[in-house]
């Protein structure tokens, strides 16, 4: 009986908790904190069209995230840390095009997961680069700005805004110490000012070039979170500047040339303009307006949620 007694009584104290719980909604479960971009995007609601198709892009996108190693061109591998995700080559046309930008259907791109910078790695091969060769830096800016210019027309086409280079801010230098080419140039468009930072790594059979593309003010912390991701970069061993020997392919330019694109800066010393044009449409990575105020709101909404989580 007295079994009987506790057995109604569990009954009734658990069907007053159902009722409670029918009652009273659970609360809802937080959400993760977003370690791409496409999960940061599907958290943003965009004020425009223009800016909901630039969200459903970064959704699309297949976003590889840190930390792992990824297999490059060139015989090289790249680390991708903690923190930074990756897109190969397919997917990185598709982010460029998103951001009116050429793709070149072979670089790839890493960047910091809520994307304050951008930086886009592509190898040449075009043979070994001499390293001994002078650098005339107002010369090259010259070339650099008529071959822009003269790209543009490509852009009007498109209905994308026009590209114009400013300066330099970064001259170029190389470093013989780690076989790196590097400087930052200054670009103007209708929404504002970009740098692209430049850095040619040397190896055996050819190079790499990797432009880092942001905001001017963020570009001396920029430079140095690529720093410690080109640590991760590297060619594989016997394909390294230092592992060539003659009867190795050498390119036919040195490090001025390499500046202007390499083979396209002498494709134009042979009348060729149109070749360097075609360059530096698709070399210039430039982020358009709308997208920079969006990614500005993503940048804040990551950062808070970071901070909700600590």
């Amino acid at each position: 009986m007295r079994r009987t007694s506790r057995g109604v009584m569990v009954a009734a104290l658990l069907a007053a908790g159902s009722a409670a719980s029918a009652q009273t909604p659970a609360p809802a479960a937080p959400q993760a904190t977003p370690t791409t971009p496409a999960e940061l995007a599907s958290q943003q609601r965009a004020d425009n069209p223009a800016q909901q198709a630039f969200l459903d892009g970064l959704k699309s996108l297949n976003w590889i995230k840190g930390p792992t190693t990824v297999q490059t061109a060139g015989n090289s591998v790249l680390a991708v840390p903690e923190g930074f995700v990756f897109l190969d080559a397919k997917n990185t046309d598709r982010f460029l095009e998103l951001n009116q930008n050429f793709g070149s259907g072979s670089a790839v791109l890493i960047a910091p997961n809520d994307l304050h910078w951008t930086a886009y790695l592509s190898f040449s091969d075009e043979g070994y680069v001499k390293d001994d060769e002078k650098i005339d830096a107002p010369a090259l800016l010259k070339t650099m700005k008529e071959s822009t210019e003269r790209s543009n027309q490509e852009r009007k086409r498109r209905g994308w805004s026009t590209l114009h280079v400013v300066d330099w801010a970064v001259p170029p230098a190389y470093n013989p110490a780690n076989q790196r080419l590097e400087w930052a140039t200054l670009l103007e468009s209708e929404g504002g000012r970009n740098v692209n930072f430049s850095t040619k790594v040397l190896g055996r059979r050819g190079h790499t070039s990797v432009i880092l593309a942001g905001d001017p003010a963020d570009l001396p912390a920029a430079r140095q979170e690529l720093e410690t991701v080109l640590a991760g970069y590297t060619f594989k061993e016997g394909e390294k500047y230092a592992d060539w020997v003659p009867g190795d392919k050498v390119a036919e330019y040195g490090l001025a040339a390499l500046v202007l694109g390499g083979a396209a800066a002498i494709a134009a010393k042979k009348g060729f303009w149109a070749v360097l044009a075609t360059f530096f449409a698709a070399t210039w990575k430039f982020i358009a307006a709308g997208v920079v105020a969006l990614m500005a709101g993503i940048r804040r909404f990551f950062g808070k949620r970071t901070d909700d989580a600590r």
